[in-house]
Order: structure tokens, then sequence, then C-alpha cells
């Protein structure tokens, strides 16, 4: 499981970045906002030995600055969390939101060393002019490898695209943290599961 959760943020390395770019020019095709957005953060993952070695540090910055603000990330810990975020407190939520962007920058160190020499591909996505959820399908590829199939699921943001799930060999992110929190807040709770993901990330 340790090493899917890699392969799964390692995708998620691959697909986001250069928001800036974005913030003043948004892109309509949410196929082309993928493929752009890949491309971009690829090239600055190969050009930083930093975060080739696994500097957290260097790991952090690309996370603070290119994946969260185009991820849907309230909406994926509230979803990864299932029913039990209703009950939350905001202290609670909060804390949840702050340990599972742990969780995510924890795993980029390795995950981020493992996209050199690789590639997206991303395919056009169908859909009308009012659509405002869509699934782009796309693949990494590798010289080295086969190619890689995942798929993600956005919405529609003004005139931009958020991400709010991704999809790696046939298994979703959100649906497979659901299915283990779900299990430790049955077992001890909301404040079980933030102690669980506290200790998980070396913070307790």
């Amino acid at each position: 499981m340790k090493k899917m959760m890699w392969r799964i943020w390692g995708v998620l390395a691959l697909s986001l970045g250069a928001w800036s770019a974005f913030a003043a020019n948004p892109e309509r095709d949410p196929a082309r906002f993928i493929q752009v957005l890949g491309d971009s953060v690829m090239a600055q993952v190969v050009s930083d030995p930093r975060v080739m070695a696994g500097d957290s540090d260097a790991v952090r910055a690309i996370v603070d600055e290119r994946v969260i603000p185009v991820l849907a990330f309230e909406r994926m810990t509230a979803s990864s969390v299932g029913p039990a975020w209703r009950t939350a407190t905001p202290g609670q939520r909060e804390r949840l939101q702050e340990e599972f962007k742990v969780l995510l920058v924890r795993t980029y160190a390795g995950a981020l060393q493992q996209l050199k020499g690789k590639s997206l591909k991303v395919f056009p996505v169908r859909m009308g002019p009012q659509d405002t959820d869509v699934t782009v399908r796309s693949e990494i590829q590798g010289l080295d490898s086969e190619p890689l199939p995942l798929s993600y699921r956005l919405y529609r943001d003004g005139d931009g695209w958020m991400i709010y799930d991704i999809n790696v060999v046939g298994i979703w992110l959100v649906e497979t943290y659901r299915t283990q929190f779900a299990q430790q807040i049955q077992k001890s709770g909301i404040e079980g599961l933030i102690g669980a993901l506290a200790r998980l990330n070396g913070r307790s």
C-alpha cells in the first residue's frame, strides 16, 4: 500500500504545477489544463537537484506553491473522512487538513524522485459547454516502464478547473483513504484519526 500511495502522489506531482501562469490565463479545456500543468512541473522537478534528492523543504515549497492552489484540498479531506466530517468541529477539521497535507508532503519526498525520464500524455475530453464536472484520462510514460494509466476528476471553478480526485490503475485516491480512515474513526473517533495521522507523520 505504501508503494501504491507513492505512485499516486507521484502522479499528482507530475500533473500539477505552474498555477501562477493559469491565474492570469485560466485554461478552459480540462485536458489542456492537465497537460500544461504536468509539463511545467516536470521541468521544475528534474531541474532541481534538491527535489530529486528528496529534500523535504524543497518538496514542501512545490506543494505549497504549485499543488495546493489547484487541488480542492478541503473537499478531498472531507470526502476522505466521510460522514464524520459533518460532526467534526472547526478545530478538528483544520487539524485533519494539516495532517493530510503533511502526509502528502512526506510522500512527495519519495515520489518526486521517481519522475525523472517520465512524461504525461493526456487524452481529449468529450464535454458540452455547460459541463462543470469532468473526468480526464491520461497516462505516465517512460522509456523503462509500461505506461501507468490514471484519471482525474475536476470541477469548473470560474474560468478554470480544480482537481478533487485522482485514479491510478483503477484506484481512486479519496476512496482508498476513506476506507482506511473509516476503520480508524470507528475504532477511536475523529480524535483517534487525527492522532493516528500525526503519529504516521512523525508529529507526536
